[in-house]
């Protein structure tokens, strides 16, 4: 199509109206990165919706746009969100500029979020090297591979995804390198108090925050990481020896387990980092340092155990094998699937291999399904809305990440009437799950009552439908029941 000539652009219009915060800032106060203690500016808000919910929610928040709100002085802070800027303006080098000035802004983190390409653009008016929309308003599609390419190269950064078209821009690298570490850690539990001790007694208030840290971080603190420290350490001497006292009520196996973890957690971390800034020793924070030092000795032995691990993954047939030995997910002829919450407890070779693709996209935000191919090198992200509460949920959407080029295909499912559905829910989580033994007693009954001989059949919802009827029963909370 030719464009119109004397064309103009009307970027204001590509401004929107919400009636909640938009996604880059919700994934950021969801991150921990926009707190009520942090002074947030919206460079180029539109209308003012988020600047308007921040407010009213308690935060510091101040927003400039040069159509709406082009009075309002244009200042620094330590959050700045550019949030769907870059993709509405067609001058690729006044691009460059607003990305450029959002970032002399920023003080900790910038937020830069762009449209992904998800769809067929086939049919629509080129513009430079985007598209003329209906409402006379420019868009620039990205990839997401291509989006973090540019922040990178305008900023010379390394850019962290928190979700598809959302990144993060950290001041600090060592503050990047703690973030992306934190997103790796294994949720555990304080191990709990099985022995009678008295002295353990007579301290468990006081010893209660070295347990936590310990819980968090498989090791004993280091100077300036507890603020009780000084206190323990008069009291028993030091550290350890006030640890002691904790395993004379708890079982050291327990403590073991959550060392054991988070050594693997590192593995994963440090053989990621290969990929971006984070194998260099100085960017690591402190606290990543003494992890470090703790269950490895050395950075570079840390560093050579992570790249085996890397190394391996590469190897050919070893994620294939890898899925079917797993004691956790429902393997089938071509893919293992495992659900989100068992993520971190999957064979570290798998738990890496969703890393590559996860790293780049920043997480599977609704996803709660992962599926491991193992005919080819991709990973894909279900979503199964109300897996928990829903006896055989219905496939909602699914994102295919090509390992490859890092490509996306994404396919909707909502508004389909024969959606794939799920069964067996207990064979995708771990034996922690809350809900496991809920799920378990169902498939026995479903068992009992033939509903799911017919393995060809009942991967859909029509095909399910017509089974429980030849069958003669339904699904009522999770249980058989006869009609």
């Amino acid at each position: 199509m030719q464009i119109p000539i004397g064309l103009e652009v009307e970027r204001h219009r590509a401004a929107m109206t919400r009636i909640e915060l938009s996604r880059p800032v919700r994934l950021a106060i969801e991150s921990g990165i926009i707190t009520t203690e942090t002074t947030i500016f919206d460079y180029g808000c539109g209308i003012g919706g988020d600047v308007k919910r921040l407010k009213s929610a308690g935060y510091e928040c101040e927003g400039w746009d040069p159509y709406y709100f082009p009075d309002v002085e244009i200042r620094s802070a330590d959050i700045v969100n550019l949030s769907y800027i870059i993709n509405v303006i067609e001058d690729p080098e006044e691009r460059d500029r607003a990305l450029l000035h959002a970032w002399e802004l920023t003080g900790q983190v910038l937020i830069v979020a762009a449209q992904i390409l998800v769809n067929d653009l086939r049919g629509v008016l080129a513009y430079g090297d985007g598209i003329l929309t209906k409402r006379n308003t420019f868009q620039k599609y990205y990839q997401q591979v291509e989006l973090k390419e540019y922040i990178d190269r305008v900023l010379t950064v390394d850019a962290i995804p928190i979700g598809l078209g959302v990144f993060l821009v950290f001041r600090d690298e060592s503050q990047a390198q703690s973030f992306r570490a934190a997103r790796l850690y294994t949720r555990m539990s304080t191990p709990r108090v099985r022995i009678e001790s008295k002295r353990f007694e007579d301290y468990q208030t006081q010893l209660a925050p070295l347990m936590n840290f310990v819980s968090q971080r498989g090791r004993i603190p280091i100077k300036g990481e507890l603020a009780v420290a000084a206190e323990l350490v008069q009291e028993f001497g030091n550290l350890k020896r006030a640890f002691q006292i904790v395993l004379t009520a708890t079982d050291e196996a327990d403590w073991d387990a959550i060392a054991y973890q988070r050594s693997l957690d590192l593995q994963v971390y440090l053989a990621l980092a290969h990929f971006g800034k984070g194998r260099n020793l100085k960017n690591l924070s402190p606290a990543i340092r003494a992890d470090i030092k703790a269950f490895f000795g050395s950075y570079d032995e840390a560093c050579e155990v992570a790249d085996r691990l890397l190394f391996k993954i590469g190897e050919s047939g070893v994620i294939k094998q890898a899925c079917q030995q797993s004691k956790i997910g429902k393997l089938l002829p071509a893919a293992l699937y495992v659900h989100i919450s068992a993520l971190n407890e999957i064979d570290p070779k798998l738990r890496l291999y969703e890393g590559c693709a996860s790293r780049n996209i920043g997480g599977t935000e609704d996803a709660n399904i992962i599926k491991f191919h193992t005919e080819k090198p991709c990973i894909s992200y279900l979503y199964y809305p109300d897996f928990d509460t829903i006896a055989h949920p219905a496939l909602q959407w699914a994102m295919l990440i090509d390992l490859r080029d890092l490509s996306l295909r994404f396919r909707d499912y909502s508004q389909q009437e024969n959606s794939p559905i799920l069964h067996r829910k207990e064979t995708f989580i771990s034996q922690n799950y809350p809900l496991y033994s809920k799920f378990a007693k169902l498939t026995k009954s479903e068992e009992k009552a033939g509903l799911l001989s017919e393995t060809k059949t009942i991967g859909n919802q029509r095909g399910w439908a017509a089974r429980l009827e030849s069958c003669g029963v339904h699904i009522k909370n999770h249980r058989v029941i006869r009609n």
